[in-house]
Order: C-alpha cells, then structure tokens, then sequence
C-alpha cells in the first residue's frame, strides 16, 4: 500500500503500540505483532457512495480499533447542497475521510479508508485511492443514482470494485439482478445486500472483495 501505514507495519516489531490507538494496551496481540518474520499484508481497501449510504457505519462496524472519523456537524450552510429528504435524522458528515483496520487472518490486514460522499469533497478521492487494491461502492435503493459517480470513477481507473446494497429501514427490498440491470453493472462484478450496521454482514462485502481483486489482478 503507497502510504505511511503501510511502511510502519513493514517496520514494526515488539509489543509496544506502533502508532497512538493501532493497539490497546489489552489487546490480544496477534502472532504478527510479536514475529517479525510473519508480517502481514497489509491491504488499502476504499469504501464509496453517495452521501449518507452508510460509508461511516460500515467502517466503525468492522474496525477491529477506535476508527479515525472526520465527522462535521451539519449546519443551515448546507441547505440546498446536501439532500437529507430519506436520512432526515442524519446530524453529522464525513468531510476528510473515515479510517479503520481490521485483521482477516494472521497474515492479512486491511485497512479501510471511507471517501466523503458530497460532490465538494470529490477532489480527495484521487489520494485516498491511491495504493488501493479495490472499492466497496455503497448503493441505497431510494436513490441509485447517488452511486453513479462512484461507479464512473473506478471504472474510469481500472480499480476493481463490489457494489453493495445497505438496505435501510422502510426501503423497498429488490433483488441483486435488479440492482445490477438498473446500475448497469457487468456480469463480473459482485452485486450483494448487506447491512452495514451489522459486522458480520459488513466482513462478508470486504471478502467478497478481496477475492474479486484477485480475480482481477491476480499478480
């Protein structure tokens, strides 16, 4: 992964914590922690949508650590920018980015970066892709086309990607086929539901990813 995390972890060694919040002081160590001869691999996966899909939700869900979360209280200023008809009681926004890991086996770890969704904050996503080997694109039902710049951007860049639909409360349930004829989305590219809420849901997306990126660029 081209980034700071990825040359610390190469580095680290011991039991004391590498960074401030990457190990508790009663965490269970896992065995790469301790041996330097088995550090893991660590993978840069990139969590996409629209505003308010669940991107925050799903990267707290999983992150085995306090997440990193860059969340804004929202203000009048944003009236008429920011669409709150179908997540009225949605009070904050991500403005940076969301930031958590979590350890799939002794040897592979992933660390999640969560894009903002509004179109003002576009301009990050060029460097929190970057060193990525895939995307989760997040897709809620009650409105699909929020997903569609997620979808242009990682087709345009070649980045292996998984949609996810995180269904929430009240929304009409569709099929996968559905969602994949109205996204267009290609035959080789996963299409699940998932709620990302709920952990186990939100781990089954990043293995489906994972496999999927391999696919794609087995080297």
């Amino acid at each position: 992964m081209d980034s700071a995390v990825s040359d610390a972890t190469a580095s680290y060694g011991g039991t004391a914590p590498l960074v401030a919040g990457f190990a508790e002081p009663d965490e269970d160590l896992k065995a790469w922690q301790t041996d330097r001869t088995r550090a893991p691999v660590a993978t840069k996966i990139v969590v996409a949508g629209g505003f308010g899909v669940g991107k925050t939700t799903l990267v707290t869900a999983v992150s085995e650590i306090t997440p990193l979360q860059t969340e804004a209280l929202m203000t009048q200023a944003s009236e008429g920018t920011d669409d709150l008809s179908d997540t009225p009681d949605k009070v904050t926004t991500t403005v940076a980015m969301d930031f958590g890991r979590i350890t799939l086996d002794d040897d592979l770890v992933l660390y999640l970066f969560g894009t903002p969704g509004q179109q003002r904050f576009w301009f990050m996503w060029d460097d929190l892709v970057r060193g990525a080997i895939g995307a989760v694109v997040l897709a809620d039902t009650r409105r699909l086309k929020d997903c569609f710049p997620a979808l242009d951007y990682f087709e345009s860049c070649g980045l292996p990607y998984v949609v996810a639909v995180n269904h929430f409360d009240g929304s009409e349930r569709f099929d996968t086929e559905d969602v994949r004829e109205a996204l267009t989305i290609p035959a080789h590219i996963p299409v699940m539901i998932m709620d990302a809420r709920r952990r186990i849901s939100a781990i089954e997306t990043l293995l489906a990813l994972v496999g999927h990126a391999l696919d794609e660029t087995p080297e």
